[in-house]
């Protein structure tokens, strides 16, 4: 299999999506920041001092996926249908989970901008509670399942 981002001589470009059919396509990914406690419990009661924490974090990790081509060099813009994006807390582990869902009808699928909404959603968590936890944790950012498209439906099987 080869990289489609590089072409016959090696150098990096974008794939012309041009002649690819245009279906529906779904993207699903998540992942985690883990924090203190007390930060946990500042963003559930709503007392951090920057204002809704996953209010906040959830419009941001829709602009993120809206912004996604220019951000990625050689991905392609895109018409988003939709981006979703839903957090998770865990009291117990101290952490969200945060997933997002990105959709298009079109010729090049979604996942990156699944991705970067996680990232960008969660990076707003961190930016928010900083002052109070600098300790938080960014992990297990994946992509859990993707439909559309040429190589049809994968899901993340680990």
């Amino acid at each position: 299999m080869s990289l489609t981002h590089f072409n016959s001589e090696g150098h990096a470009h974008m794939v012309d999506v041009g002649s690819k059919a245009h279906t529906h396509r779904i993207a699903i990914a998540s992942g985690k920041i883990r924090m203190n406690p007390s930060t946990l419990d500042m963003i559930t009661k709503g007392e951090a001092k920057k204002g809704d924490v996953l209010g906040i974090a959830r419009i941001a990790g829709i602009q993120g996926a809206k912004r996604t081509s220019d951000l990625i060099p050689l991905c392609h813009p895109l018409a988003l249908t939709r981006v979703s994006v839903n957090f998770e807390v865990d009291t117990t582990q101290s952490l969200i989970t945060c997933t997002g869902t990105t959709e298009t009808t079109g010729p090049t699928g979604v996942e990156m901008e699944a991705l970067t909404c996680i990232q960008v959603a969660l990076l707003t968590i961190y930016d928010m509670c900083k002052a109070v936890d600098r300790g938080m944790v960014i992990s297990d950012v994946k992509l859990l399942k993707k439909s559309g498209g040429k190589s049809g439906d994968w899901e993340f099987n680990l």
